[in-house]
């Protein structure tokens, strides 16, 4: 499984950091509210372009940004795959760009997770993960991301203690529902794992991704023939996608194994 759009860093930018000079606005700043748009400006180049956004940063910093500038390149960082450095210099913007707003600080804990688990450290995400839901306590969101990085070190039964909280305050997250299937999947728990995928297909009707894992599920669970059904339906409903791709190789490898079984029972007559 991958985690779908877990943080959508242009949105940073525009959703959490909206708040941030709000102080500031309201005494007639107008350096804060220009700070600001330079950063929704610069989050935004960073996800086209990441190496431009961190010239732009770095100039910005000489210039007097300050913290934002700071944020903008690790953004620029982020997207341009230097993931512990992002991480590290979103941890170090948390005494100062949240240190008044409970919300920012989270959100800043929360991308600094997610960049660490995309760095390979899962149990630094989760630390961080952790910190953040305590400044935003049952934030479902945040939930969903612990979940994932608990998963990420195969402590599947934390990840779904998580998804169970996430799906109690919000039981339409289809998402929650997938992440926790396939959890129970990965403890061979195929019943939950089913039943999660019909909850998130209900919620998301067609979606290749929880079509492809119920196929996966039925497969392990030994229903060979109704999981070929489901890699179908994924590859007609979504051909070009990454779920389409991987039904379409299952349905290829299982029919290469299927004739190799035959050819080896029909060699097995003959020698009879």
């Amino acid at each position: 499984m991958t985690r779908r759009n877990p943080y959508l860093f242009g949105a940073l930018a525009l959703g959490l950091f909206a708040a941030l000079p709000a102080a500031h606005a309201a005494s007639g700043s107008p350096s804060a509210l220009d700070r600001n748009r330079e950063l929704q400006a610069c989050a935004a180049k960073a996800e086209a372009n990441p190496d431009g956004a961190k010239a732009d940063a770095r100039r910005w910093q000489e210039q007097g940004g300050g913290d934002y500038a700071r944020l903008c390149e690790a953004l620029a960082l982020f997207h341009g795959g230097d993931f512990k450095a992002a991480g590290t210099k979103m941890e170090a913007l948390v005494p100062t760009l949240g240190r008044d707003d409970p919300k920012a600080a989270a959100s800043l804990l929360g991308r600094a997770g997610w960049a660490w688990l995309r760095a390979g450290d899962q149990g630094r995400a989760e630390r961080l993960y952790g910190a953040a839901l305590d400044k935003t306590p049952g934030d479902v969101d945040l939930l969903i991301d612990r979940a994932f990085a608990r998963a990420e070190g195969e402590r599947f039964w934390d990840a779904i203690a998580d998804l169970d909280a996430a799906l109690s305050r919000d039981p339409r997250r289809a998402d929650a529902y997938l992440y926790r299937a396939t959890a129970h999947k990965a403890l061979s728990n195929y019943r939950q794992a089913l039943a999660d995928i019909d909850h998130a297909l209900e919620l998301k009707p067609g979606d290749p991704e929880a079509i492809l894992l119920r196929g996966n599920v039925k497969a392990m669970g030994g229903n060979l023939p109704a999981a070929r059904d489901d890699w179908a339906l994924a590859r007609r409903v979504a051909p070009d996608s990454e779920w389409g791709r991987a039904a379409a190789d299952n349905l290829a490898r299982t029919a290469e194994a299927a004739g190799a079984a035959g050819k080896d029972k029909a060699q097995e007559k003959k020698a009879q």
